[in-house]
């Protein structure tokens, strides 16, 4: 059996798509940029090809041959996503029906349980897709899920930062409503087990874990998990959803963009109306994951950093227009440059262990506040703000999400290269490298790039250059003693 895994850079593709192959299937993933998967453990055992919903034409090659298609995409947090999310299930069908293949996959959202009112528009659009895979004339199982709990979900973030961050709360009156949240692993094993749906089954499942709770009451249970005291939650009329989304904003690492679609979802209750799925793929022996375990294995997945994927692998789209920082002449283009270099009294290797760790706990290695204030003014803009974190205490991917950078570009042991994906009038990039020297030590080379866009771009260079020499001044120096004087 071929499967065609899209999203396979996102938080449930990228945790399905090793699963699939463990069981033996023959994967193929679509990627808009094939570099994005370079990293991943399980590369080498899946085909990865180049393609883009957006751009039907790029298609037919990723479609070709395949048995089962997983639709597990969304344009969340970017602007008029439901348009997007429209044109891409539309391209993705139109294809799926070309090639001939046998079914799709999708994971959508709940139906609202109260159907009262107008659902928000993430529910809406994850409703619009899957009527247009399910119209598709490819036989379509829709899987509706609300709250998936597991180790770097979205979800889980929100959840974990408010009850770890906020031992009394004022709350919106939303967190009184009845939710049904399902494990990450139970998703992924009906995911899996969908690929053998008998043809003639084209229709939505409710998928749900054992627990009907409240947001409060999942707040509570956490935090007993978690071992810390019960929280003071106290729910107020006047939180409406656009105030809580930035309420979640300042306290989680989840940026407003994509916090507020979630928080208008919860304004509506989500419980199973059915479990129909279970005659196709039945429970395990031992039962669905109960809200305690789930939590239970997400938090010791966190502990000790074996976090597979993170809400933040997925990113928009990418702009291959752009040069990257390695073109000579910058396609005509004004640049700005700040480069340091440093003498380090210690070899390359011990010098790339410190680069490789910069960022989340770690930190930038300078002025802390300056980097913490660049943060919350990204997020008070609607950027990603600084508290992304890694997924990976020591060790970097290309692709994944590193504070409010991308890694762009990693060499292991030379390069490392991130894009900024904050709030910028302009690209730049974050590069370095450890390069020896021939003598046991080592050389540190930091260039910071900006290219502007417009008179608003050069501005904002003019602006912060005066504090260059303190914050990448200061983050040169400090890595290289880093490496001369390693802590732990």
């Amino acid at each position: 059996m071929r499967c065609l895994v899209t999203g396979a850079t996102g938080y449930i593709g990228g945790r399905l798509a090793p699963r699939l192959l463990a069981e033996g299937r023959t994967v193929r993933c679509l990627a808009r940029t094939a570099g994005r998967l370079r990293d991943v453990p399980w590369a080498a055992d899946a085909e990865i090809v180049e393609g883009d919903l957006r751009r039907p034409e790029t298609l037919p090659a990723a479609f070709e041959g395949v048995d089962v298609a997983y639709y597990l995409v969304h344009s969340l947090g970017q602007r008029d996503f439901e348009a997007a999310d429209r044109e891409a299930a539309t391209n993705f069908a139109e294809a799926a029906r070309a090639a001939g293949v046998r079914r799709i996959v999708y994971l959508g959202g709940p139906e609202p349980a109260d159907r009262e009112g107008l659902p928000s528009a993430h529910l809406r659009s994850r409703a619009e897709v899957a009527r247009i895979l399910l119209d598709s004339a490819v036989p379509t199982a829709v899987l509706r899920a609300a709250v998936i709990i597991g180790s770097g979900s979205a979800s889980f973030e929100m959840l974990r930062y408010l009850t770890e961050r906020l031992p009394a709360m004022v709350t919106p009156r939303w967190v009184r409503n009845r939710i049904q949240p399902i494990a990450v692993r139970d998703v992924l094993r009906y995911l899996a087990g969908c690929a053998h749906l008998p043809a003639e089954v084209n229709r939505g499942f409710d998928i749900a874990g054992p627990d009907v709770l409240t947001f409060a009451q999942m707040m509570q249970r956490y935090a007993r998990v978690a071992g810390l005291r019960p929280r003071l939650i106290l729910p107020v009329r006047p939180l409406t959803p656009g105030l809580s989304s930035h309420w979640v904003g300042l306290i989680t690492p989840v940026p407003n963009a994509i916090a507020r679609p979630l928080v208008e979802s919860l304004v509506h209750e989500a419980v199973a109306h059915e479990h129909d799925i279970a005659r196709f793929v039945p429970d395990p022996p031992d039962g669905l994951t109960g809200f305690d375990q789930a939590v239970g294995l997400a938090l010791a997945k966190v502990r000790d950093a074996q976090v597979e994927t993170r809400w933040s692998n997925a990113s928009g789209p990418d702009a291959p227009a752009d040069p990257l920082p390695s073109d000579p002449d910058w396609s005509g283009g004004t640049a700005y440059t700040d480069l340091r270099e440093r003498a380090v009294g210690a070899p390359s290797t011990a010098l790339w262990r410190v680069i490789e760790g910069v960022g989340g706990e770690h930190g930038w290695y300078s002025f802390p506040l300056a980097w913490s204030v660049r943060g919350w003014l990204d997020r008070l803009v609607g950027g990603v703000g600084l508290r992304r974190g890694r997924r990976d205490p020591h060790r970097l991917q290309v692709g994944e999400a590193l504070d409010f950078w991308r890694v762009e570009e990693i060499v292991p042991g030379e390069l490392l290269r991130l894009r900024a994906e904050m709030r910028l009038p302009g690209r730049a990039w974050l590069e370095m490298r450890a390069e020896p020297t021939g003598d046991g030590h080592s050389r540190y080379v930091q260039r910071a790039v900006f290219l502007p866009h417009g008179l608003p771009g050069h501005l904002y260079w003019a602006s912060v250059a005066p504090f260059h020499a303190v914050v990448f001044g200061g983050m040169a120096r400090n890595i290289a003693r880093g490496a001369e004087h390693p802590t732990g």
